[in-house]
């Protein structure tokens, strides 16, 4: 996938009536589809006429049209969260509807359109790619390789002593991985065993 990714800091939602029906958008950021369905179970009006809802993670995604001609409303919503670059995201969008037919273009348009402006207002952040390392080194090493580290954006997640020295786990954005290892096989001079994992 080509930019940034980003999801949500927080839940936000946004409002709209088109054509005397009223649109909520509720979306916020989900790490397992269990989290998106309690999300869209807890904010879907069973008074509303429609509760159609997309959710994306990695790989994972599931759109809901709800009873609303297929594709006019789920999938919408889910290229509302694909068009801004979102992941790990979940957006209900709930219809009342008001008298007034919009057809499927309509449909489409209010439904992608109140995705879009709700996951627009939200707080957002980058999803960094991260990288899980293993690594080994000398006593005398340690200090400028966790200042090293540090600079690279790594954080630790074990740290072992042994006879020899320190051996290290740890994460660090995947774009760093390959200078990373260049400075530390420097510092150890090519004995820091080092092991990416994923």
């Amino acid at each position: 996938m080509p930019g940034m990714t980003h999801t949500l800091t927080a839940p936000c939602s946004y409002q709209e009536d088109i054509k005397k029906s009223r649109f909520a958008a509720y979306a916020t950021p989900v790490s397992t589809v269990e989290e998106a369905m309690r999300f869209f179970a807890e904010h879907s009006d069973p008074e509303a006429t429609h509760n159609c809802w997309a959710y994306r993670i990695g790989q994972e995604y599931r759109f809901n049209d709800d009873g609303e001609p297929g594709g006019t409303a789920g999938r919408p919503i889910l290229q509302a969260i694909e068009g801004q670059d979102m992941d790990r995201v979940a957006v209900l969008v709930v219809r009342w509807f008001g008298g007034v037919k919009l057809g499927a273009g309509g449909l489409v348009r209010a439904y992608g359109g109140c995705a879009a402006n709700c996951l627009r207002l939200g707080d957002r952040t980058e999803i960094v790619d991260l990288a899980t390392i293993s690594c080994t080194c000398g006593f005398a090493e340690l200090p400028l390789l966790k200042s090293r580290l540090a600079q690279a954006g790594a954080a630790i997640l074990q740290e072992d002593f042994n006879g020899e020295g320190a051996a290290l786990r740890f994460t660090v954005p995947r774009v760093a991985v390959a200078e990373l290892a260049m400075t530390v096989a420097n510092i150890t001079r090519g004995r820091a065993a080092w092991e990416q994992e994923s």
